[in-house]
């Protein structure tokens, strides 16, 4: 087998992978109520972003390194809660490739095409900007992710679990409907969301992008659907430049279905906070959805490379309290997390520990080293700067 392509070995373990699971006694993970779910698999670390310092080609001034979306920060997660001993008590959520009839859903037949013919080049291809390499196989992993966010929201609207978290890779907030970009290839929380409004009956979807990077492919998919309320809390004119301003909330019967809420840099939990309890929590109450879905990414943390936040793991858990808090009183419970960025190997298991901890409502004692060094800082508290952005929030959406 060492002699075969990759593309095509990647071929033949999720075909097995698929088929083995269809044969295996109570795969549909009927389980005890109140449990969490929880999707990984070893694949996602093979998704491959090349030898890029940064995003920046290697070249005779710039040595080799890796890619800021590399697997470590995954990989590390998983790997944190299994030694945490959580995975035991979580509930293992089988990813199935998103199929095309899934994927069609939200992106167009050219895109992909192309990330399928790309996927085929020894050298991989690019989900679209030039900046979000794939290697060879990359559609096959891609699509896995895709189907691993479908996975953990079947099962939570299904009430197999009563909460999931898919740590998926690539991430997929960033991808339009025909294109990838910002490290994105397929828009894994939207082609999960078709699928059950599809299959499934789901009428209503709030979305809360708590990435530090404006949730832009999310806005632009659901940018005229009213039955989905689009919140992303992000620092402000991050990425993508001049993306994610007060002032964009949805068009015609969409119009105030999508919020967004640009942060100033520097902003810690008390900005956060206040963001959730003003606008957040009563926008999701107004809207009265049946599921609630996260785009969970962690580079809103203070250690992280490509931004300029302040939350800790104890941070992250506040969040996800109010969060659960809200579902259980609008939606019975039902959230579902998928995963997006994070870009600090060391910090993002840690982060991810706090919420899984939240999610299932079990302390591992595995408390964070690192969150104390700015957890008692000054600018954790809100600015007046920063009120006023919210306020602007709150003002545009009439909350």
């Amino acid at each position: 087998m060492s002699n075969l392509p990759q593309s095509l070995i990647l071929n033949m373990c999720l075909k097995d992978l698929h088929r083995i699971r269809q044969l295996i006694p109570g795969a549909g993970c009927k389980v005890k109520d109140m449990a969490t779910g929880f999707v990984w698999e070893e694949l996602y670390g093979w998704h491959s972003t090349g030898s890029n310092t940064g995003q920046t080609p290697s070249s005779s001034i710039v040595q080799p390194y890796q890619h800021f979306e590399s697997p470590e920060t995954k990989v590390r997660f998983a790997s944190l809660v299994e030694v945490s001993g959580l995975a035991k008590d979580l509930v293992r959520i089988p990813a199935i490739p998103a199929t095309e009839e899934d994927l069609l859903r939200v992106h167009t037949q050219e895109h992909l095409a192309r990330i399928k013919r790309e996927s085929l080049n020894p050298k991989g291809g690019d989900a679209g900007d030039g900046d979000s390499p794939f290697g060879l196989g990359g559609f096959e992993i891609a699509a896995l992710a895709a189907g691993g966010a479908i996975a953990a929201l079947r099962a939570v609207v299904s009430g197999e679990v009563n909460n999931a978290y898919a740590l998926v890779r690539p991430p997929g907030h960033h991808a339009i409907a025909s294109t990838g970009m910002g490290y994105c290839i397929f828009a894994n929380a939207a082609i999960a969301i078709e699928n059950v409004r599809a299959t499934m009956g789901v009428q209503r979807v709030a979305i809360v992008d708590w990435d530090v990077h404006h949730g832009n492919g999310t806005q632009d998919i659901y940018f005229s659907d009213p039955d989905v309320l689009c919140i992303s809390i992000h620092q402000d004119n991050l990425y993508p430049a001049n993306s994610g301003l007060v002032d964009e909330i949805g068009d015609g019967l969409a119009a105030g279905s999508v919020i967004n809420i640009p942060l100033p840099a520097g902003s810690g939990i008390g900005a956060y906070s206040s963001a959730f309890d003003r606008v957040v929590l009563p926008a999701i109450r107004r809207f009265n959805p049946d599921v609630i879905v996260i785009t969970s990414g962690f580079d809103s943390s203070a250690f992280d490379p490509l931004a300029q936040m302040l939350l800790t793991a104890a941070g992250y858990s506040e969040l996800t309290k109010k969060i659960l808090q809200l579902a259980d009183e609008v939606c019975s419970g039902r959230v579902m997390m998928t995963h997006e960025g994070g870009y600090s190997p060391v910090y993002v298991p840690y982060c991810g520990l706090a919420v899984l901890e939240e999610m299932s409502s079990i302390k591992t004692g595995m408390n964070d080293p690192y969150g104390h060094a700015f957890e008692n800082l000054p600018d954790q508290k809100l600015s007046a700067a920063q009120a006023d952005r919210i306020s602007q929030v709150v003002a545009t959406h009439a909350l």
